[in-house]
């Protein structure tokens, strides 16, 4: 299809083509030229529309169009505001020097936004690609999350630094895991009694993160919410990955607009227990272990690995819940519960050594399904 004197592909989801034409018009609105091409990017599993956009010269030649649409208000606690904008936490975390995609400007119609384009290379990708490479990489990844932790609110006031984890946003992650992922466990629906377990050990991983330590955390660091580009300013290969990597890759984080104060536990949970790449159980540790050290907190290592374990049931519980939700009777996302069913398990079995609410919410999860019923 041809479109201001350039091609727009069609996408997966079917208001991709209209959302495209609107990036397309945005695009000559911003940067004064008709793109060439607009062609959209597999998204995640927000509700959000990307699309890379190849412009004319002497504007950059390569964008993404970052489409906002309407959220599904299921995904997040009621009374609560919806994510805010990428703006200003973006230019915060790019003038503390955390590595972020830059800026190309918005269109005020529209509030289409424009980045800067990072290329295809996720850290999932890498990790599966180069395996050699691997810890390295994460590493990388994991050094930023104590610069992050350092920040403070400067004089612009930002969301971020009003928004944290508490008990509320972790009553909502119960009450999400008994509806979508707790009947698929039974094979059954749940009773109250089986419900009530559930509630119960959310309410003690609030009662005992409460006195946590709240540190800015980017709230979703996911291996495939960081990407990696060459430092020699090629850009990041697009396509599959090479047989052999760059001499050096440099880590950017995306999605960071629901940064919010958390434990200080928390983003190193997101990366190193994600549904995405399961590390092995030695290598995710040392890890941790490495990153522990460096915190502005410095928790003690008994400490630190207890609250890593509660916030991985709180994550996960919600993560494996999602990939069994549906919006709107849309299929759920194609992606394995394996991953997140084990974390998840792994986790509560350590904290339920003895009795209490783990050591029930662990006879519950036992049967928890690790694919997908067809």
């Amino acid at each position: 299809m041809l479109i201001a004197g350039g091609t727009v592909e069609r996408g997966e989801k079917g208001e991709a083509e209209p959302a495209a034409r609107a990036v397309a018009e945005a695009a000559q609105r911003v940067f004064g030229a008709a793109p060439r091409a607009v062609r959209p990017l597999a998204g995640g599993l927000s509700t959000r529309l990307f699309y890379r956009v190849e412009l004319p010269a002497p504007a950059p030649r390569r964008v993404v169009a970052r489409v906002e649409r309407p959220e599904d208000p299921a995904r997040r606690p009621r009374g609560l505001p919806p994510e805010p904008p990428l703006e200003p936490t973006r230019t915060l975390l790019a003038e503390a020097g955390i590595p972020v995609p830059a800026s190309h400007g918005s269109d005020t119609t529209t509030g289409i936004t424009f980045l800067e384009d990072l290329g295809d290379l996720s850290l999932e990708r890498a990790a599966g690609a180069w395996p050699d490479r691997r810890t390295a990489l994460y590493r990388s990844v994991l050094r930023l999350v104590p610069r992050l932790q350092g920040l403070r609110p400067g004089s612009v006031p930002l969301p971020a630094f009003r928004r944290r984890l508490g008990p509320e946003l972790l009553r909502y992650k119960a009450e999400f895991f008994v509806e979508h992922a707790l009947p698929a466990a039974l094979r059954r629906p749940a009773t109250a009694t089986e419900a009530a377990r559930v509630r119960a050990v959310f309410s003690a991983i609030a009662a005992e993160l409460e006195d946590a330590p709240r540190r800015l955390a980017h709230r979703d660091l996911q291996s495939r919410n960081v990407h990696l580009v060459p430092t020699d300013g090629a850009g990041a290969p697009g396509g599959r990955p090479a047989p052999e990597p760059p001499a050096r890759l440099r880590p950017v984080l995306l999605d960071f607009q629901g940064a919010f104060l958390a434990p200080p536990e928390y983003d190193a949970v997101c990366l190193l227990r994600d549904s995405y790449v399961e590390l092995p159980e030695g290598e995710w540790l040392t890890l941790a272990e490495e990153l522990r050290t460096e915190l502005p907190d410095a928790p003690d290592p008994e400490l630190f690995h207890r609250r890593f374990d509660l916030i991985t049931v709180a994550r996960k519980a919600k993560d494996y819940a999602l990939l069994f939700y549906a919006r709107a009777g849309q299929p759920p996302p194609a992606v394995a519960p394996g991953p997140a069913a084990r974390a998840l398990q792994r986790a509560v079995a350590r904290l339920s050594r003895g009795s209490g609410p783990f050591s029930d919410f662990a006879d519950l999860l036992a049967g928890l399904p690790e694919e997908r019923p067809r």
